[in-house]
């Protein structure tokens, strides 16, 4: 397998979904690890001649480009002889997929909230915008704590979403209570946590 090199960033919980995926397939070795910084106002040159849209992660492959995180989790479980972190067919195979894209859209959300935050000066900032994602945030955060059911078991590409979803919350959204109303939830997060490729990917302090 021709070797392949990842575009990331330690505190990108995208990217962080897969450095999880390439560690539970055995398949970090054979990933060269390029890290760079960027923003939406700030631009990486790097990222932008493998990716068009300039977003991490990239994974540059022989022959071909990939993004955006669903697309290389893909393509990273499709090089490995192991079990599947995307279940092939019928129902685990839709629940895997749609745990993944509740967790994408919540840090979707959390993410234009911390841009908004952030990096948009302070004269221009609009408290409604911020308040609407975080409403996004929360309704994802009550549907996981009401079907905590469907994270239990051996490890998905929607539950690896989760994990990097609540973990982006523990990182930059401190001052929010997620786990105050969502007991099942804090509690599968805990144990998840443990994880040696959790563990292993954890941002660096702020």
């Amino acid at each position: 397998m021709a070797k392949m090199k990842l575009y990331y960033s330690p505190s990108s919980p995208y990217a962080r979904k897969v450095r999880i995926v390439a560690m539970e397939t055995r398949l970090d070795k054979k990933i060269e690890m390029v890290n760079v910084a960027l923003t939406p106002v700030a631009p990486n040159a790097d990222v932008d001649k493998h990716n068009p849209v300039g977003k991490i992660p990239a994974l540059s492959v022989k022959g071909i480009d990939l993004f955006d995180s669903p697309v290389i989790c893909e393509y990273l479980d499709n090089q490995h002889k192991g079990r599947r972190l995307f279940p092939r067919k019928g129902r685990d195979r839709w629940v895997a997929l749609r745990l993944q894209a509740m967790a994408d859209g919540l840090l979707d959300a959390a993410l234009l909230a911390r841009y908004e935050g952030f990096l948009r000066p302070e004269e221009k900032r609009w408290p409604d915008w911020s308040k609407g994602q975080m409403k996004k945030i929360d309704g994802v955060l009550d549907a996981l704590e009401a079907e905590i059911r469907t994270l239990k078991g051996k490890p998905t590409i929607g539950t690896i979403s989760v994990i990097c979803a609540l973990g982006y919350l523990d990182f930059r959204f401190t001052s929010h209570d997620w786990r105050g109303k969502r007991p099942k939830l804090a509690k599968w997060f805990a144990a998840a946590a443990k994880t040696p490729s959790v563990k292993a990917t954890v941002p660096p302090p702020n």
